[in-house]
């Protein structure tokens, strides 16, 4: 598995080859998306998506390679800070790491 470090440096690339995939979403999440990309300064959805999934991924990333953070996460969870609120914290906490 490669470092936390590692993916980040590869990740900054812009020129990453890019795979098309077939998923099948609800109507309305993609009106929604549709909604909510520009107010958030995506281009289109689709761009937002991948945002959305970079995140969760980096987030899983991060607890695989630091089980300590699961730990802090089950703690601030336990202290009712919201969940965007702790993704923005492993989100930091990973580009500390890099």
């Amino acid at each position: 598995m490669k470092t936390m470090p590692e993916r980040i440096k590869r990740n900054l690339h812009r020129d990453r080859p890019m795979a098309t995939i077939s998923i099948r979403i609800p109507e309305d999440v993609i009106e929604d998306l549709k909604e909510v990309a520009p107010k958030l300064g995506f281009s289109g959805y689709q761009p937002l998506i991948r945002a959305y999934i970079g995140q969760g991924l980096r987030k899983d990333l991060i607890r695989l390679e630091r089980p300590e953070l699961t730990e802090l996460e089950k703690s601030l969870k336990r202290h009712g800070v919201k969940a965007e609120v702790i993704s923005s914290i492993l989100g930091e906490a990973a580009q500390r790491t890099a």
